[in-house]
């Protein structure tokens, strides 16, 4: 994607949390790459950014941008006298939108995502076409008979083996793993949040993401949250954006329609990584396997890591929503939007025998939407690919990346 978008643009920003890759995925494809955390270097661009991009190679790759936030604005002037694509490639750990100041780039840079790894890239499984895009007539039968299957200790040892590339390569104890995660999270909340002006208590910040890891793939309500990490609803509410802007907290949008009645509006909360979130909760696999809330928790987070690298690589990209019935009568784990108003449903199960009763949720979205339900699936932790209503089947998670377990080349990727 990234190979494409610069063969016909003449600027790409490269965003995502910090360690997803970026700069070493975009560096494959520049010519001269300036690391604008190197004091000399963001000097030369401060004293006059227009020259040093004149200076520079092609395709030139800036990275840490946001260290010299007035470069943007020198990138769009070039873009403006000169629209010849693959000149610019830009990086950093901040998600450069229109509430910051700095962004000149509309209509100029265009933006791609970077999520942590899913686990068919992981495993090398990146061919075939996405889950919602599966969802015509017929597609469970592209689904292999004889999957490699995961039970629930190995989706839990995934989701806590953690998908940055620097962990999803490299063998690593559970001691060293959670020695990077501390050290991650000790960078967030001391330097990366104040790097980008948002208010900066290191204890409390860490108390507010640990509230939010514990309450991974929910809606907690605000006041919860303040209390538990014993600040004020305006600190809050700056955390939640910092965290966003630097792509570590994912706010899943509640879905909206004047079809659909009494539908809450609250957001459901995602740390871009399920095993960040365990090291931020301290909470390890074991204690997750044995609890069956964070159990549930946990499986629907990794699921979510999953489609959310599908469906933003999917053609055209995709929007996740979540959606609930003020009171809980109805909630659908994730609804995504196909197009002309028709949704896809999706259930996570942490069970393995999931039954016409584990998809009662997505029926009664079947029924109210009529020609508009797209489909519906409920995504487990078992063996069977079944389907249990009309348009709503059950299929196990790991049929995202497996290939048939006799599939000639079949890498090993167990934990």
């Amino acid at each position: 994607m990234l190979q494409d978008a610069l063969s016909a643009f003449a600027a790409v920003m490269v965003v995502g949390a910090r360690a997803t890759g970026k700069t070493t995925s975009a560096a494959r494809l520049a010519g001269q790459v300036d690391r604008l955390d190197v004091p000399d270097v963001a000097a030369t661009y401060r004293a006059d950014p227009d020259a040093a991009l004149r200076r520079a190679g092609r395709p030139l790759l800036l990275d840490e941008w946001q260290e010299v936030p007035e470069v943007l604005a020198a990138v769009k002037r070039a873009v403006d006298r000169d629209r010849t694509p693959g000149q610019f490639l830009l990086t950093g750990s901040i998600r450069a939108t229109t509430e910051l100041s700095t962004w000149a780039g509309t209509g100029r840079v265009v933006r791609l995502a970077m999520h942590p790894l899913a686990e068919r890239e992981i495993a090398g499984e990146v061919s075939g076409d996405d889950l919602v895009t599966r969802r015509t007539t017929g597609w469970l039968d592209s689904i292999p008979a004889n999957l490699q299957t995961v039970d629930i200790d190995g989706y839990v040892a995934l989701a806590a083996r953690g998908s940055f590339p620097e962990l999803a390569f490299t063998e690593r104890t559970a001691r060293q793993r959670r020695l990077w995660f501390d050290s991650y999270l000790d960078d967030l909340v001391t330097r990366d949040v104040g790097s980008i002006g948002a208010p900066r208590d290191p204890v409390r910040l860490r108390r507010y993401v640990a509230a939010l890891a514990l309450n991974l793939a929910g809606q907690p309500a605000d006041a919860s949250l303040v209390r538990d990490a014993g600040i004020n609803a305006k600190t809050a509410v700056a955390y939640d954006r910092a965290l966003t802007n630097l792509a570590v907290l994912d706010l899943v949008p509640a879905w909206s329609s004047n079809r659909l009645k009494r539908l809450t509006k609250a957001p459901k909360r995602y740390l871009i990584d399920a095993a960040l979130a365990a090291a931020a909760a301290d909470v390890s696999a074991p204690e997750i396997i044995s609890d069956s809330d964070l159990r549930g928790r946990w499986f629907d987070a990794f699921a979510v890591m999953q489609l959310r690298a599908e469906l933003a690589t999917a053609s055209p990209s995709r929007a996740m929503y979540h959606l609930r019935v003020e009171g809980g009568r109805h909630e659908v784990d994730l609804v995504v939007d196909v197009g002309r108003g028709r949704l896809f449903g999706i259930e996570f199960k942490a069970g393995t025998a999931p039954t016409r009763q584990d998809a009662r949720h997505l029926v009664w979205l079947r029924d109210e939407l009529g020609k508009n339900f797209a489909g519906g699936v409920v995504l487990h932790s078992g063996q069977a690919v079944v389907e249990l209503e009309e348009r709503i089947a059950a299929v196990p998670l790991c049929a995202l990346w497996s290939p048939p377990a006799d599939a000639p080349g079949r890498r090993d990727r167990s934990v």
